[in-house]
């Protein structure tokens, strides 16, 4: 055998050899990413909302329900309020592989995927039901941009309609402007689009908002009546626009590493679980607002009204960041569609009556 013909062979020998290494570390790794039949697993999910809430009880229940369909080979530990940071910070945690799951606000989706604010847009709808008419359209195509970045959704809910609870008296956008309102850290295009329109955002965490309201550093904090109840930020802040701004709309997500892990049999009766889930949480937050913002007025809040005038005031300030919004927030193609379909469905409603 000539000495090149060797050397020929030698590389082909080490190359087929190379090759088979690589194809047992991949199969090797396959093997050890799933866990043995009647492994236990533990879900690390996050959540802002406080222990001790109607909202948590109905989470937990959520986890307890995983725990006995799994026959406790899944359990959830709930880390509550701030523990874990604000929504960023939880949705970081999770890429890192310290927690598992979380339970976020819009703020934390568009961590992941930013055509989320598209639903979230200030002004742009009128009712729940048409929030939750464009996310029907939408979630498809939502939920496989999340599953490409990593992430399952494994339930749609919301906190309920976000109003200004302020110190002072606030019924048009020129009474906010006067006063220091609190806006997410970090979040440095939407604090650039508030200071652009007149506003003066102060960027801070959500845990120290009770002390900021206590202080002065901020008087005013866009709440959902829900969320000044369990938060009790309404003690420091007694008057509330009597104005819909927007829905705080949420998520509960999951690391696709993680449900990958859990055993594909439990899969569709656990994904069924998450979605009673967040239909019970949507309920229980439609119910409570009339509730919640009676047992506040009876505390001293001030329900600050809004004539039409004012109204249009607000629709016209808000309307002035969508190109803004647009670009620089929710990205064109979502936002496009989500006021396509917004139209849509107004235009539905309006053949129907």
């Amino acid at each position: 055998m000539m000495k090149s013909e060797f050397t020929r062979n030698s590389r082909l020998r080490y190359r087929v050899l190379v090759a088979t290494f690589a194809a047992a570390a991949v199969v090797l790794t396959a093997v050890l990413l799933i866990p043995p039949a009647g492994a236990q697993i533990t879900i690390k999910m996050a959540t802002l909302v406080p222990e001790g809430t109607s909202w948590a009880t109905i989470i937990k229940e959520g986890g307890e329900k995983w725990k006995k369909i799994s026959n406790g080979r899944v359990t959830m530990n709930i880390y509550w309020g701030s523990v874990s940071g604000d929504d960023p910070d939880v949705v970081r945690k999770m890429r890192l592989g310290t927690l598992h799951a979380g339970l976020l606000t819009s703020v934390g989706l568009a961590e992941i995927d930013k055509s989320v604010y598209a639903l979230s847009v200030p002004m742009m709808y009128a009712s729940y039901e048409e929030v939750y008419g464009v996310l029907e359209k939408m979630r498809p195509k939502l939920e496989a941009n999340f599953e490409k970045k990593g992430f399952i959704v494994l339930n749609w809910l919301d906190g309920g309609w976000v109003h200004y609870f302020t110190q002072k008296p606030v019924a048009t956008p020129d009474d906010l402007k006067k006063l220091k309102l609190f806006a997410w850290e970090n979040d440095t295009d939407s604090i650039d689009i508030l200071k652009s329109m007149g506003f003066n955002p102060q960027p801070m965490p959500t845990a120290e908002i009770a002390t900021a309201l206590q202080t002065g550093r901020i008087n005013a904090v866009a709440l959902s009546p829900q969320t000044a109840v369990i938060t009790q930020y309404y003690n420091y802040a007694k008057n509330m626009t009597d104005l819909n701004f927007e829905l705080l709309l949420g998520a509960t997500v999951i690391d696709k590493r993680t449900w990958n892990k859990i055993p594909t049999d439990l899969h569709a009766p656990l994904l069924q679980v998450m979605q009673e889930t967040g239909k019970k949480l949507r309920d229980e937050i439609r119910k409570s607002a009339e509730r919640d913002v009676d047992e506040m007025k009876k505390r001293g809040l001030n329900i600050v009204p809004i004539d039409t005038k004012a109204r249009e005031a607000w629709v016209k300030v808000s309307e002035s960041a969508y190109p803004k919004l647009r670009d620089r927030i929710v990205g064109a193609e979502a936002f496009d569609e989500a006021m396509k379909y917004r139209d849509e469905y107004r235009k539905r409603a309006a053949t129907v009556k």
